[in-house]
């Protein structure tokens, strides 16, 4: 049988909710990784396209410019004004991917899921241990997913996660944990200091550089 990804994806949408409930009213408003947004615009990020359908996605994304960044703010405007509860109360209610999360066999929404639950327990200072039945599958959709920096910030690299078996690319070598090499990798410099190696200095200044 193969991977279900969709099983996989809401599985982590099901502990994002699991999480969300226990962060105090404060946490909610604390900056997370993803520059600009809180803690509460990340998790309304993250469902706001559920109910718009492939069909409405891509009339969106056409009306805002073919941008994906003037497009995820526009959505998250019209998104809001829910509470941190009517927002856990999505999460769990759209657990299982839909529209355009749902596409290649619910790749997007699993990769865009695990990522920014990250996003938000990094910033919080909550680490968890990723499910590596998780975390691998998303190593490898992020490496080719067109709106992410990976394939730019991991070119002529060797990645080596020391705690799964996976490895992608070749020239100088950057190793570490999988979660920390998905995170730097995808823009997130506060993995850095996680990952060793001669090609560390390279995806270091790709990294800081990444918008």
């Amino acid at each position: 049988m193969g991977l279900d990804r969709t099983a996989l994806a809401t599985a982590e949408r099901h502990d994002l909710a699991d999480f969300l409930e226990t962060l105090t009213p404060e946490q909610w408003v604390q900056p997370s990784l993803c520059s600009g947004w809180t803690v509460r615009d990340v998790v309304a990020h993250l469902i706001s396209y559920e109910e718009v359908g492939l069909a409405g996605f891509i009339g969106r994304f056409a009306r805002q410019g073919f941008s994906f960044g003037t497009m995820n703010q526009r959505r998250l405007e019209e998104f809001g004004s829910r509470t941190p509860d009517e927002l856990v109360a999505y999460v769990r209610a759209h657990a299982k991917p839909s529209g355009p999360t749902a596409v290649a066999d619910a790749r997007i929404g699993l990769t865009d899921g695990l990522i920014h639950h990250q996003d938000i327990r990094r910033a919080l200072g909550r680490p968890r241990q990723v499910p590596a039945e998780r975390l691998v599958p998303v190593l490898g959709f992020a490496m080719i997913a067109p709106p992410l920096p990976a394939k730019r910030n991991g070119q002529g690299l060797r990645l080596v996660a020391t705690d799964l078996d996976w490895s992608h690319g070749s020239g100088e070598e950057v190793t570490g944990p999988g979660e920390a090499l998905l995170m730097a990798v995808c823009g997130r410099a506060d993995a850095l200091p996680e990952l060793t190696g001669p090609g560390l200095g390279a995806l270091a200044g790709r990294v800081r550089a990444t918008p």
